[in-house]
């Protein structure tokens, strides 16, 4: 435990001198040449150079003058990370306070208008396959994983405005974004208000914000459409337990960190609502998740069916999961094996590790926030533990 100790606090001291910002994987479209005529509207031209600035094994951001972001996810990530801090020390309680109230005024000055309530995307213009999302415009996902962080630091702090921030976040998801219903009138949200994406993991995330709105304000339309949506999910999970990424014919893998989204959010559900609809198929998906995703060795794997490359969100939400689900020996074997293999001297996180070489490239988002969010959970669980 000292060592995650250790790390944790190496980590942090970089996240804050570098004052929350940092690249990301995607930000290639950040690029000024991208406000040129031709290439501001030319969809296969931004995806491809997305991927190449994704993909590089070199830096290509300060070439093509692409800036460090702040972006809305990194801050509720931080804020997550700050409040599990303040269990694991409550005589900092105080500190951790201060900084998370400073990131909840940050988070609302990010808050797009047009909508129907609070939410927030990446601070950068998105070319996805089946959509393109323009910087600070909003989606379930960046929405769901702030809004779970800002209702833990209403438990944690009792910050007014956090919970708030939640309650307006439920008009979003319920009135702004779209719905794909079965037979049964059970409905999978979409990624964005700009798609009709039926991606499990995202929709799960609507369903994890309703269900904590739910468990103070009891209003039963949130349970009722939460179960809802929770249902088309559950009907979808494969007989061995699995989940694949979604239902269009290129989201058919299964992999680590989609799959822990899953069962937090399935979980989350059946704990603020205490309905058990769902219990055995939350066993099911886990053992599936434990006994699928890491090496012997505590390496988390990317895949189900192969080990490498090895992936900072996929680490960090391990712990997550792993936590959640009181499997604190796995999850503290994968947190030793991430900061042998993949914590630089500096304190941030290396991007992936592959069979052969490893990305030492700092993303303040997808590996930095994450590992922080996650490795204070973390500690926080082995210290009540013990």
């Amino acid at each position: 435990m000292l060592a995650l100790e250790n790390s944790l606090s190496k980590l942090v001291t970089y996240i804050e001198k570098e004052n929350y910002r940092g690249y990301d994987p995607y930000d290639g479209l950040k690029s000024p040449i991208f406000r040129l005529p031709f290439l501001r509207s030319n969809k296969i031209l931004r995806f491809g150079f997305q991927q190449v600035i994704k993909r590089s094994p070199i830096n290509l951001r300060p070439i093509f003058f692409i800036p460090k972001g702040y972006n809305p996810v990194t801050i509720g990530l931080c804020i997550q990370g700050y409040a599990g801090l303040a269990l694991a020390f409550p005589e900092k309680r105080a500190e951790y306070k201060r900084k998370v109230e400073f990131l909840i005024d940050e988070l609302e000055k990010l808050i797009p208008s047009g909508y129907s309530g609070a939410c927030w995307g990446y601070d950068f213009d998105w070319a996805a396959r089946y959509s393109n999302i323009p910087s600070y415009q909003p989606t379930i996902v960046a929405t769901g994983i702030i809004t779970n962080a800002l209702f833990i630091a209403h438990e944690v702090f009792k910050n007014a405005k956090a919970f708030a921030l939640c309650e307006s976040a439920v008009e979003f998801v319920l009135k702004d974004i779209k719905r794909t219903y079965d037979e049964d009138k059970d409905f999978c949200f979409s990624y964005s208000p700009f798609d009709h994406q039926e991606v499990f993991n995202a929709s799960m995330k609507g369903v994890r914000l309703l269900a904590q709105v739910y468990s103070v304000t009891k209003n039963e339309v949130l349970r009722s459409e939460a179960k809802k949506a929770a249902a088309f999910v559950v009907k979808h999970q494969r007989n061995d337990g699995a989940w694949v990424y979604s239902r269009s014919k290129t989201g058919t893998w299964v992999d680590n960190y989609h799959t822990g989204y899953i069962l937090d959010c399935l979980d989350e559900f059946i704990v603020r609502t205490g309905d058990h609809s769902f219990d055995k198929n939350l066993q099911a998906g886990f053992n599936y998740y434990v006994n699928n995703f890491f090496e012997a060795n505590g390496m988390p794997k990317f895949y189900d069916n192969r080990s490498f490359p090895v992936d900072c969100t996929g680490a960090s939400q391990a712990m997550l999961t792993l936590s959640r689900f009181n499997n604190c020996d796995q999850a503290l074997k994968t947190a030793h094996w991430m900061i042998k293999n993949m914590q630089d001297k500096k304190g941030f996180f290396y991007f992936r590790k592959f069979k052969n070489y490893t990305v030492k490239r700092s993303f303040m988002r997808w590996s930095n926030a994450w590992m922080f969010a996650g490795s204070a959970t973390l500690l926080n669980k082995l210290r009540t533990v013990n």
